[in-house]
Formats: C-alpha cells, structure tokens, sequence
C-alpha cells in the first residue's frame, strides 16, 4: 500500500546530515526552513488514500510491476505504461499532483519515481561486462514501489573545469567516483550539484547522465542509498521558507521550497546490493537514454509545466480584472499571447503520448514520443520568461507597492490608511494585498528568481537540449522534403504557365 502523509513525515526522522547556515539541522520536519515543504510533500502521501484520488494515483501492479497481497497498490508513476491509455492515465496522476503546488514542486516523489520505472523497463541496460546489476534492479524497483519510498537523485558534477574530463580536474575527488572496491561493497567519495528536494526524500540515487570517456571508469557508476548513511552530507542553499513571514505574505515560498542541495560523499560506504552500475561508462550512459527513464522524465515536467502555465496564465488574468483593464482590446492581446504559451504546452504534451513509441527490446514497455519530448524541453525554456515577463507588464507598480506585511492591514495606526490607498475597483484592500502577495512571491521573489533560473535550466543548457533535437528527431525527413524540390526542375526548364 501507499504511504500517508504521518508515516512519511516520521520516515525522515532518521539522523540524516543536513547543513544550512552553518548549522547542523537536527529535525528537516521540525525545522522551519523544510517543516511546511515536509508537510505538503506529506498532503501528496495523504492524497493516494483520499477515495476522490486513489484511483487516479494508484495502481494493482501486474507482470513485472506485481506487489505482494491482494490488495497492494503503488504509486502509479511506478508502473511500467505499455498503452497509450497507460500514458494518459499515467499523465492524470501527474497532473492530480502538480496541481496540489500549483505546478511549484518540480521534484515531487512521482518524477523519479517515473524514471525507475523507465529502468525496470528495460533491466538488460544493467548487465554490464564486468558488473551485472539486473538483480539489483529488481530488488531495487520492488523496495521503491512496494515502499512507495521517495526516491531523490542528483547528477550534475559541480561546475568545475567543464573544458575537462573528471579524470583531469584539479584535484580527483571533485566528482564523485570509486575510491576503494571491499567484499561488501564500495566507497565513494566527491559532490554532486542541484540536489533539488533531495533532502526530503528517503533514499538517493547518484549517477551521471553525460556520457564518459573509457578513462573514466572511476566516475561511471550509479546507486542508490538512505539519506543517513554514514559520511554522506547534504549542504543546502538558503531556504525562501525559512525567510517567508506568512502564509499570507508568501503563499508560494513558504509552503513549496523543495530546496537543492549539494551532495558530498566523505568515504561513504555503498553495499554491493545497493549498486546499478559500476565502472561501465556504457552503462552509465545508457541508464538514463536507452531506458525509457529520461523520457518519462520529461513526461512528469510537461505535466507540471502545463499545470505551473495554467497557475500563471490565471494569475495574470485576476491581476488584469483587479486592475480594472481585463476588458481592454490591449490587455485582451495580452492574455490571448499567455492562452497560446499554455496551449502550445499542452498540446505538444498530448501529441507526445498520442504518437507514444515503444521501447525497443521493453517487452511491450511503451514511452512518449522523444522527438516532441525534445522540442519541449527547448519550448519550456524559451516560454517561461516570457510568461513571467508578460504578467509583470499587466501588474505594473502594483507589484512593488504593497505593505511589507498583510498585518499592516489591521495595525491601530495606519492599518485605515493602507486600506484607503491600497485597493482595486470592487475589491476591499485585503483581497488586493493577498492577490498581489502571491503574483510577487510567483513573479518577482528571490524563490521566483530561483524559479525561472530552473525552468530555463530544467533539462540543461541549451547547447545539450538543442543538438538533442537533431539526434532525436528527424532531420533527414525534413531534408528529403526540400531535396524533392530541388529535384523536380532544372535551370532548362519551361516554367509552367509562362511559355512564350
């Protein structure tokens, strides 16, 4: 069965390492830079049990997917699609998620959830050579489904000498690699950068996603382990929870800063079983691209991403009618240009699940179209900014001057002059101070600043995400088309309709 959102909530309660500030963070769920994330991670949990949800989240899994007894259920970001109704009603429980933070919580438990079950969908990838992690990819999948445990990850190297392979950096150990092989098992040491919510999870799986040079060997490795393994710490960035005054006054940062960490390992000890990948830079690479999991990856986001437009596009509806202006033919130009940005997002997600490919050598495992799933990636990055920019233009200085605090509103002195000057057509001054207290917190805060820096970035830079649409899509076709125009006159020839 699934989780609640209580059980959850007491599985992080396990001595993990945490440090913000300088401090050594004893309780992530007591503390008030993570404790009101860790309770709307926990209201996700809460959902798969509610009757309204249960069966949009959860699944009976089958075949390889199968949990012990009859009435097992798991997440149904865990199950293994092979339809294109497995797709849809894969994307309706991303969806029923996403919507509960207003598209905000980029790495909630379904995301990587998703991508191992793109692994178990392919488990061939994990027999290497010299290292055959197959079985403890099922061992791996069944404690993660069946424990509907929340899988964090992080992959990005910390940005060190890009112009160099790992094995050529300054210093060894910049990049997390195999220090020492024991009968048990391995140690580890180095860092892995943008953590996104790994803190919250219960275990985290370390890998790399570039591909890697035969040299090093050392780095190309993947596994997974409990966020309170011994020598493994986590250092976060500053927390926009801890620095939210209210829900009122930051309704968005104080209740969705999944946070992002990094990663170090200080000779963290890896138990053989608890291994994917070892030393096998094919496999390594192959983990995340020949598996479905990369593409049910962007499957999870562009959900997300239509639910964060649809949260956004509102916003800037109710700012326009606020303002008195939403009637306005310009504003109506506006909020026509923000429905298309939505709509271009939604509609490229359906015709990714609708021209849904199967994975080759998956066993009927299907996945969504990667040529369109690509050219999402480069159109999300390119809208989000634009969509943040074109509501900020509708909100105009009303953005800037609000009281520092939605209790300034009731304060014995100037409470009556805020409300006197701070007010909409047909709207008391509270109900304008709460709307623009969250298009703030949404458009202009530093958790807004970190927001759109993450969608530009969400899938990489653009000189990774780009050539990607050109391997994965199909150029030759469109080249094809052009040449056949070429190839159908020459320089000799009559025009049509023009003879002397």
């Amino acid at each position: 069965m699934t989780r609640a959102g209580q059980e959850y909530i007491e599985s992080l309660r396990d001595g993990r390492e945490i440090w913000l500030d300088g401090e050594l963070v004893k309780d992530v769920t007591t503390h008030p830079a993570f404790r009101n994330t860790v309770r709307s991670i926990a209201g996700l949990y809460d959902m798969t049990h509610d009757p309204a949800f249960r069966d949009v989240l959860t699944v009976r899994p089958e075949g390889p997917e199968r949990a012990e007894g009859a009435d097992a259920r798991i997440h149904r970001a865990y199950a293994i699609p092979r339809s294109h109704e497995d797709l849809v009603a894969r994307r309706k429980a991303f969806k029923t998620w996403s919507e509960a933070s207003y598209g905000f919580l980029g790495r909630s438990p379904d995301y990587m959830a998703s991508g191992i079950a793109g692994f178990a969908a392919l488990p061939g990838v994990f027999a290497g050579a010299e290292f055959d992690g197959t079985a403890n990819l099922d061992a791996y999948y069944r404690r993660m489904s069946q424990g509907d445990l929340y899988q964090s990850f992080t992959l990005a190297n910390p940005q060190a000498d890009r112009t160099k392979a790992a094995s050529e950096q300054e210093r060894d150990d910049l990049y997390i690699r195999v220090v020492k092989e024991l009968d048990g098992g391995i140690v580890v040491r180095g860092a892995k950068m943008i953590g996104t919510a790994a803190i919250f999870g219960n275990e985290i799986i370390v890998g790399t996603i570039e591909p890697l040079p035969a040299k090093d060997a050392d780095y190309a490795l993947s596994f997974s382990i409990p966020l309170d393994t011994p020598g493994l710490k986590f250092i976060s960035r500053t927390s926009y929870e801890a620095a939210a005054r209210t829900v009122f006054d930051n309704p968005l940062s104080s209740r969705f800063d999944e946070n992002d960490s990094m990663l170090i390992c200080e000779d963290v000890f890896v138990p053989w079983e608890n291994v994917l990948v070892y030393r096998d830079v094919e496999a390594s690479f192959k983990q995340w691209w020949v598996t479905p999991a990369y593409w049910n990856f962007v499957h999870q986001a562009a959900t997300r991403f239509w639910t964060k437009l649809e949260f956004l596009v509102g916003l800037g509806i109710l700012i326009a009618k606020a303002n008195g202006t939403y009637e306005l033919p310009p504003v109506q130009i506006q909020i026509g240009r923000l429905m298309g940005w939505l709509n271009m997002a939604k509609s490229m997600l359906l015709a990714a699940e609708a021209s849904y490919e199967a994975v080759p050598g998956g066993d009927g495992a299907v996945q969504i179209n990667k040529e369109i799933a690509s050219a999402h990636r480069f159109m999300a990055a390119d809208v989000y900014p634009k969509v943040l920019q074109e509501i900020k233009t509708l909100a105009g200085g009303g953005l800037i001057q609000l009281p520092a605090s939605g209790l300034d509103l009731r304060h014995p002195v100037i409470g009556d002059l805020v409300a006197k000057y701070v007010r909409s057509p047909g709207a008391g001054p509270e109900k304008r101070v709460k709307l623009f207290k969250l298009a703030w917190d949404a458009l202009g805060s530093e958790f807004a600043g970190r927001h759109e820096q993450y969608e530009r970035f969400y899938h990489g830079a653009p000189h990774i995400y780009l050539p990607s649409m050109v391997r994965d899509g199909s150029p030759d076709l469109c080249e094809r088309l052009a040449q056949s125009c070429l190839d159908g006159y020459e320089l000799a020839d009559e025009p049509a309709g023009f003879a002397a």
